[in-house]
């Protein structure tokens, strides 16, 4: 067991390094308690369908080729440049979460949810064979460690987008930083699945 529970620590950290900019980004926005929730709910459940896909592929139910997987990278590529147009074609006071969510809070989670599995699609390359290696009570095991690890990586996030010389620089480079950070990231997520190369394949 105390196997099982190292081994799905490595694993999810491993996978897990993107998701520590874009929460920190994210919870340094964070103004109302309801905005707070949509983001770990988002996190949550994009997790949830990206370790649900995995098992399945795992078990052989499902295998989806990694260059169409790839193609999630263009989620946040899209989201990167409407950020961005949206911060060069009005002057407001509008913070990132409400034009993430265009202005609509019920579906802030949704975003967070995209944003999530995006940001997570190169991950299923390393949970499908991990995963193919365990029994079932040690994926049990796996899915409450992958439940707190969640919880934990938010809470760190949270603390970490509350100092202020952290939350004051974000805020400051807001328009440079958020384009950059999610095109940058949907771009290697494209460039680590082949999807690229896929591409160019079909056109050439």
């Amino acid at each position: 067991m105390l196997t099982t529970i190292f081994t799905a620590v490595a694993a999810y950290v491993a996978t897990s390094i993107d998701y520590v900019i874009i929460l920190l980004i994210l919870f340094s926005q964070t103004m109302k308690k309801g905005q707070l929730k949509s983001i770990v709910i988002g996190q949550y459940l994009g997790t949830a369908i990206l370790v649900g896909v995995s098992l399945l592929a795992a078990y052989g139910l499902t295998l989806v080729p990694s260059h169409w997987v790839g193609l999630l990278g263009l989620i946040p590529i899209y989201l990167g440049i409407r950020v961005w147009k949206r911060e060069e074609d009005e002057d407001d006071e509008e913070n990132l979460l409400s034009r993430l969510s265009s202005g609509n809070p019920n579906r802030l989670f949704v975003t967070i949810t995209v944003i999530t599995l995006a940001a997570g699609g190169d991950n299923i390359g390393v949970y499908i064979p991990y995963f193919s290696t365990l029994n079932p009570s040690e994926t049990v095991v796996m899915l409450v460690v992958f439940a707190i690890l969640v919880a934990v990586l938010c809470y760190l996030s949270y603390r970490l987008a509350a100092v202020k010389t952290i939350s004051e620089t974000i805020e400051k480079w807001e328009r440079w930083i958020v384009p950059i950070v999610f095109i940058g990231l949907g771009i290697l997520i494209m460039a680590e699945n082949g999807t690229f190369r896929f591409l160019w394949g079909l056109v050439s």
